[in-house]
């Protein structure tokens, strides 16, 4: 398992990583970045006790600068992204890692993720693509190209990582793992899901809910879309993300809960920064 090394991004992220954790093979190198959270000293206990290695940031970084961080000292031949809330299932990585050998023109991949019926699928949209991306069938019932990567469990050859300069850092969070795949499948090769690796991701449960996450993360996914829209060259990216935003906004359902509000008043406030 020398051939890859595992990158987590932590941001008061303990309680996802208690479950993460005990799903990595313990012959696997694994790094944690710790992006400046309030629970670092619990992290810290984790990490220890699970056999990781432990990078604390200090201070509050982009997804994709921390990403960085824990890649830059990096010699093994693969890097493996793996967010908090993914675990892995048994024989995940000998699958990408076969997968990976399979498809050696490819530079990334994605395993197939388990959707609530145990269906395992790849990621098949983004906004930065024509059509979002969409694929007539995104059942990983076999390998299959596919257009971008969920960051959640992303496999890189190293050489392709570096080849790019890695994550954009003008990206704080969101949509910086599509302008990755975009970047690698444009310079370094086609992007590939692996059918027969699979993930569970618990989607939305690296970090605490509550309205004030829910505003910061909202800013910046506003920010992130207009500033990766207009990189890859999407045609009225302001206009389009200001009438998203609006429409979300008058919705009755985010005049009812507190925390809707939160999100989409300041994903507005995060696309209208770009103006």
């Amino acid at each position: 398992m020398n051939k890859i090394t595992i990158v987590s991004v932590s941001y008061n992220s303990s309680a996802a990583l208690k479950d993460m954790l005990p799903s990595l093979p313990k012959v696997v190198d694994v790094i944690v970045v710790d992006n400046g959270s309030s629970d670092v000293e619990v992290t810290r206990d984790l990490v220890a006790k699970h056999g990781a290695t432990l990078i604390e940031l200090g201070k509050i970084l982009g997804f994709g600068s921390a990403c960085n961080a824990g890649a830059e000292s990096i010699a093994t031949e693969f890097l493996l992204f793996l967010n908090p809330d993914a675990q892995l299932q048994e024989g995940a990585i000998d699958a990408l890692l076969d997968g990976a050998s399979r498809h050696d023109q490819a530079s990334a991949f994605n395993p197939a993720f388990l959707d609530k019926k145990g269906t395992p699928r790849f990621p098949f949209s983004s906004v930065l693509l024509p059509g979002k991306g969409r694929l007539n069938d995104d059942r990983a019932t076999e390998d299959k190209e596919v257009k971008v990567l969920s960051g959640a469990a992303l496999l890189v050859r190293r050489d392709a990582f570096e080849a790019v300069g890695g994550f954009d850092e003008e990206i704080f969070l969101y949509h910086e793992v599509d302008d990755l795949s975009l970047r690698l499948a444009e310079k370094c090769g086609p992007l590939m899901g692996i059918a027969a690796a699979h993930v569970l991701h618990n989607q939305g449960n690296s970090t605490p809910r509550s309205p004030e996450t829910a505003a910061i993360k909202s800013w910046h996914m506003g920010r992130s879309r207009v500033y990766a829209m207009r990189k890859h060259g999407v045609p009225f990216a302001l206009l389009r993300s200001i009438a998203l935003a609006l429409f979300h906004t008058a919705s009755p359902l985010t005049v009812l809960s507190g925390r809707k509000r939160a999100k989409h008043i300041n994903f507005l406030r995060g696309v209208l920064s770009q103006s």
